[in-house]
């Protein structure tokens, strides 16, 4: 088993991130100390990580014949967030695979460089009927391979 590299997360930037989706902060997202919830956290991740396999990598949710299942995630916070804080999420693709890729996301408040978290997940690419796991398409690799920050 390979071991992941030890990275200091909080002191990502925003150029350490290729693509960016902005995302204003809703009521419901605070939890009862007035903050963003946890769990959001993982929304956001979602969020971006989709828009960009729909809008740059031609995948269609309902119709692609592969899609990606999460086998592992995490997130690791800096600094509080909540409503209503417009925030900027910026991906980046820290490993490539044939069949997987794992993804981080920087959650920065609008206007700063430092990120308030940081975290991801790792996708492998699965038959969308049989879910058995499958070599990554062309047009998916193509668009993820943009993302590659070595």
């Amino acid at each position: 088993m390979v071991e992941p590299i030890s990275i200091n997360l909080k002191s990502r930037v925003r150029s350490d991130y290729v693509y960016f989706l902005s995302y204003r902060t809703r009521w419901s997202d605070n939890d009862q100390y007035s903050h963003m919830n946890n769990s959001i956290y993982y929304h956001l991740f979602d969020s971006i990580v989709n828009t960009y396999l729909i809008e740059q990598c031609g995948m269609d949710p309902k119709l692609s014949p592969q899609i990606g299942l999460v086998v592992s995630s995490y997130c690791q916070f800096f600094a509080p967030l909540g409503f209503p804080q417009v925030l900027d999420l910026g991906l980046r693709v820290d490993r490539l695979g044939n069949s997987s890729v794992t993804y981080e996301v920087g959650v920065f408040e609008q206007g700063k460089n430092s990120p308030a978290a940081v975290g991801g997940y790792t996708h492998v690419f699965v038959e969308s009927e049989s879910r058995k796991s499958s070599k990554m398409e062309t047009e998916t690799r193509r668009g993820l391979e943009r993302l590659h920050k070595l």
